[in-house]
């Protein structure tokens, strides 16, 4: 997926999505070029499923979570819920885990596309108050960046590797 910055003077959809749309590339930009084997590797002992691998599987989870979820009539399969938030890789390769990131977000892209921003959830997890797809979208943008920080830090200590 190729990063293109927001147009700066896109509408408020624009805006959004295109910088999750930024976000989810810099995931797979992140992340590249590492071997599965540093992609599993802990490095916090208190955190042993902050790796790249467990990161990347997370931000799945969220993406489907969030999209699929919350809109379950639009979404291309069957929703379930990952009670560990995709935190376990189940051992996958970084590459499959990166490839199943990238179906996820283009679905929620689809989703996306199908509704205006102030349409509320169709589901909403008993313990929550229903939001907006507008409030999804700006969360997902600082649920990725967020763990975007962590993956710059685990490969740097991984590998060396830096940049944004």
């Amino acid at each position: 997926m190729e990063r293109v910055f927001p147009d700066g003077a896109a509408d408020e959809r624009g805006v959004l999505t295109g910088f999750l749309d930024w976000q989810r590339a810099t995931v797979r930009r992140k992340v590249d070029g590492l071997p599965s084997d540093l992609a599993e590797r802990a490095l916090l002992e208190t955190s042993p499923r902050m790796t790249v691998a467990g990161v990347v599987s997370h931000l799945r989870q969220t993406e489907h979570d969030w999209f699929a979820g919350s809109f379950p009539s639009l979404a291309d399969q069957p929703f379930e819920r990952d009670e560990h938030g995709g935190w376990s890789t189940g051992g996958r390769a970084i590459g499959d885990l990166l490839n199943d990131y990238e179906a996820a977000c283009a679905q929620s892209r689809r989703i996306v596309a199908r509704l205006p921003l102030d349409t509320m959830q169709e589901f909403t997890p008993p313990q929550y108050t229903p939001v907006s797809l507008r409030w999804i979208l700006t969360h997902l943008i600082e649920e990725t960046a967020r763990h975007l920080g962590h993956l710059d830090l685990l490969r740097e200590q991984l590998d060396g590797t830096r940049g944004y």
